[in-house]
């Protein structure tokens, strides 16, 4: 077929990867010399460039807006207008002011959180080599058309989806997208209609990376059309979710606002109809109402709590981009993991090697060079075994891998993982490879090539002539071995004995490869010279480990009450061996993708809650399991590092992605990103998201009484027809904001309590304010407000002025939270102890800052004109300090009759 020179192609769509080569190339009317320029022109102004649609960002001015959505700020707002219609400008203005601050905190928080990482396009490449008008040129890799004949070699970053018609030796990294943990051999042929993306062997897709071999291919899809595209689209389509705090402070602040405006109209009207106050009077005693019962520094102060969360998670290398994420954490009941490089390290390593003589164990996990050996329980020296010395140094010797330390990560491998691990290995039984290769010098190589499945070498002997050395798949090489040993102990092939331990090491999800060698005297070696009298040294088994800490994390999270579940894109029998190693799944049989889609959804929702280990799983699997999960009530959090893991990971009610190893697009899509790659640090923030859920709820305990205090003041303006408001609504806002930035904050540095890791999750549906805490709000709110409107009217009869009174009467509020807050420290245990009063630094700091504001506002004349107040007597504060000290000993003795009343039950 001659090269294509129409431009009214219509480029057709199928599922190429069981089409044969001869079909492909018809179907895109294009031969292997290429398109024309004016084909490949005519196809880009058709489909587009080679680019992943991107989404526009939202705007500075629409995000600060959008700060302002929100029933009690409305409410606020409401306020402020009202008080703006009566002249009362001082009152409108530290109202509107408390408005701006809220919405400043939030969206800085907000941008700081959305700032940190860039978008799945870093997964395309950016130029390749094409063939256009029958000559090889390179373009750049988003003017790539569906029909381009494409070149790839080792190390090339795959353009586009690509149907290979030509392969020589192929590997290509596919588990970003696949979740295979090991390079996947590719080749030209057909595959079954039905074959699952990871079993695709003649395509190659966008994002992923040749790691050995050339091919070429034909392009069928490009930019949203791509595996990688529509995994992107599938991402923008799943639905996000509010976090079960915000929903708990949604109902909340609804049913609050609706109590604060039925009970302002019930006032309003009562005062006007029964007490004889005026319009303007009941207004300005409403607006004080609203003032009053409106928390209004929580929205900041649970801003900065959650803010504090994020930087004490950051130490410890969890990185949270959405702020809310950091209590869904702790409301967490299932967690979701993949497999490669989140449970396991993403590396291979041998941990078994088989001999004629018996099996020997090896420790230490990736390429590390740390690691013992041992037979039977017993040490070994490697280098007095010598079939086990000789073993490995063939590893380590026909090999084209290079194991190097990197400063930041480590001991990293160039090349490919399982002839890393072979090095590896060398370099835990004492090899030095630089001088083994100097020692024994290659001479020639027959590389590796999936067509015969072994690579062999051809090495100087030191001791005379020259050694073969051949590694590969197990049964690529046991035809060719006569003998099993080293020459004086070898024996004859016990093909039984062999064929039966590497199918117990395939079973265990092992890489099995096995090692042989044999003496020459030729100067170059052929395939005749590797088909006869080569003999068996003996078998290796690696794998990729599970990580030691993760193993101990998922027990931790099991007593916790939160349930572990693997979904990976591996193989079965690799997943459920991992699992088995990891306490997931106790070993059960793995559910494939294959059989999740035999599955309605009904069949799935029941399967979801039997079974913890699925393999093969796509993207859409991930995708429905989350979303069966979460049809059960539970909290879902989705770990992963690959393409195919962003919809989950979106999806779920906290996506986690790895930061070392993760692929942009999973970071992109995911509420947070584990510095270190380490599951156990998702064990680390959920303790942390369950500490800080704690401490906002102390918080809402410790704030609401001053509001109900206040609100209760005000009520009692109106039902007793009290001549003069004790407290005004500019003093009212005083008290809510100083007691939130001082005193409350102080909680947001409470440690986690006690046992928080074996108690079981909460449950996402529970109120933030339950029946209990609720009558421990309006029981110390009367407290508070009897003291403080007690101390107005006693200041009164004692002849002071109304500035002077209501002065008296803001401090005794403000010594009241003060005090309480000590109380608010332990919900239930008793505060009465040197930990309760000095342990927490943060709460005495808040006290002595607190002491010095309300000093300035007591004295200082620019206070006394903002906020109406007047300085009091000495001898004054000490009755502001013993309704303080009242405060807190009846709340202490309320506890306690709390507690003794639940044991008794």
């Amino acid at each position: 077929m001659e090269p294509q020179s129409r431009s009214d192609v219509s480029v057709p769509e199928g599922a190429w990867h069981s089409k044969p080569v001869g079909e492909i190339l018809q179907a895109f009317e294009v031969s292997e010399a290429g398109l024309t320029s004016e084909a490949a022109r005519q196809r880009l102004a058709e489909h587009g460039p080679n680019q992943l649609p991107q989404e526009a960002p939202e705007g500075l001015l629409r995000r600060f807006v959008r700060q302002f959505n929100d029933v009690l700020i409305y409410v606020l707002m409401a306020a402020a207008v009202i008080t703006a219609f009566l002249g009362e400008w001082i009152d409108t203005g530290v109202i509107l002011a408390v408005v701006l601050i809220n919405a400043v905190i939030g969206f800085v928080q907000e941008g700081k959180a959305e700032a940190a990482l860039e978008s799945i396009r870093k997964m395309l490449s950016l130029n390749a080599l094409v063939a256009r008008d029958g000559r090889r040129v390179t373009v750049e890799a988003d003017q790539i058309v569906p029909g381009d004949v494409v070149y790839l070699e080792s190390g090339d970053r795959v353009p586009a989806d690509v149907r290979i018609i030509e392969a020589r030796n192929l590997r290509v990294e596919e588990a970003a997208l696949t979740g295979e943990s090991l390079p996947v051999e590719k080749q030209t042929d057909p595959v079954a209609p039905t074959a699952e993306l990871g079993d695709r062997s003649c395509m190659a897709y966008s994002g992923t990376v040749v790691t050995s071999g050339r091919l070429t291919g034909v392009v069928t899809a490009t930019g949203r059309h791509t595996e990688i595209g529509r995994i992107g689209e599938m991402v923008a389509r799943v639905e996000k979710l509010t976090t079960p705090l915000l929903r708990a402070v949604n109902r909340f602040g609804k049913l609050l606002s609706a109590v604060i405006l039925g009970v302002a109209l019930v006032v309003f009207f009562f005062g006007l109809g029964l007490r004889g106050f005026s319009v303007v009077e009941m207004f300005l005693i409403v607006v004080s109402l609203a003032v009053a019962a409106i928390p209004e520094g929580l929205p900041a102060i649970m801003t900065i709590t959650l803010a504090l969360g994020v930087q004490r998670m950051a130490q410890r290398n969890a990185i949270i981009r959405r702020l809310p994420a950091v209590e869904t954490l702790g409301s967490v009941t299932v967690i979701c993991s993949d497999k490669t490089g989140t449970l396991t390290r993403n590396e291979m390593t041998v941990t078994e090697v088989v001999l004629p003589d018996g099996n020997v164990a090896v420790s230490g996990t990736g390429y590390d060079p740390e690691g013992d050996f041992e037979q039977d329980g017993q040490p070994v020296d490697p280098a007095a075994q010598r079939n086990l010395h000789t073993l490995i140094l063939a590893g380590v010797l026909c090999n084209d891998a290079e194991v190097r330390q990197d400063p930041e990560k480590g001991y990293i491998v160039d090349g490919d993982p399982t002839e890393g691990a072979m090095v590896a290995l060398g370099m835990k039984a004492g090899l030095d490879r630089d001088q083994l290769q100097r020692e024994r010098r290659r001479v020639d190589v027959i590389p590796f090539e999936s067509d015969h499945r072994f690579m062999a070498t051809l090495h100087d002997n030191p001791e005379g002539g020259r050694l073969i050395y051949l590694k590969g798949a197990p049964e690529a090489v046991l035809p060719l071995c006569e003998r099993q040993g080293l020459e004086g102990d070898a024996g004859s092939l016990d093909t039984a004995f062999w064929e039966e331990r590497t199918d117990v090491l395939a079973e265990k999800g092992y890489r099995v490869l096995a090692v042989a060698c044999k003496e020459t005297d030729h100067d170059t070696i052929s395939f005749e010279d590797v088909q006869d009298g080569m003999s068996l040294m003996g078998c290796v088994g690696m794998i990729d480990p599970p990580r030691p800490e993760a193993i101990q994390a998922i027990e931790e999270c099991r007593q916790a009450g939160i349930r572990v579940k693997m979904i990976t894109g591996d193989h079965a029998v690799t997943a459920r061996s991992i699992g088995a190693r990891m306490g997931i799944g106790d070993g059960e049989k793995a559910l494939t993708g294959r059989q999740l889609e035999e599955m309605d959804d009904e069949q799935l929702r029941q399967a979801v809650l039997d079974h913890d280990v699925f393999a093969r799983s796509s993207p859409e699997h991930k995708l429905r399991l989350v979303e069966a999960l979460q049809s059960h009530g539970e909290v879902v959090s989705m770990t992963g590092d690959g393409v195919n893991d962003a919809p989950a990971l979106k999806r779920a009610d906290v996506g986690v992605a790895m930061g070392i190893k993760g692929s942009e697009a999973s970071k992109e899509a995911a509420a947070m990103v584990l510095a270190d790659d380490n599951f156990a640090t998702i064990k680390h923030a959920v303790e942390e998201g369950r500490t800080i859920y704690d401490n906002l709820k102390k918080t809402i305990l410790f704030i609401l009484p001053t509001n109900g205090a206040e609100a209760l003041i005000v009520l009692a303006t109106v039902l007793f027809a009290f001549n003069q408001l004790p407290i005004t609504p500019v003093q009212i806002l005083w008290v809510n904001m100083i007691t939130a930035v001082t005193l409350a904050l102080a909680l947001a540095f409470e440690p986690s309590e006690p046992g928080i890791m074996r108690r079981p999750p909460r449950d996402p549906n529970e109120p933030i304010v339950s029946g209990y805490l609720l009558w421990r709000i309006g029981f110390v709110s009367v407290l508070v407000a009897c003291f403080a409107i007690g101390l107005f009217f006693y200041e009164l009869d004692n002849g002071v002025s109304l500035l002077s009174a209501r002065t008296m009467a803001v401090n005794v509020l403000v010594a009241g939270q003060l005090f309480y807050l000590f109380n608010s420290r332990f919900i239930m245990q008793s505060s009465l102890s040197l930990k309760g009063l000095l342990s927490n630094r943060a709460a005495l700091m808040a006290v002595g800052l607190l002491t010095l504001f309300q000093l300035m506002f007591t004295y200082l004349p620019p206070f006394q004109l903002w906020f109406g107040t007047e300085a009091i007597r000495p001898v004054d504060w000490l009755l502001i300090l013993g309704a303080g000290v009242a405060v807190f000993f009846i709340v202490e003795l309320e506890k306690a009759v709390v507690r003794r009343w639940r044991k008794a039950r």
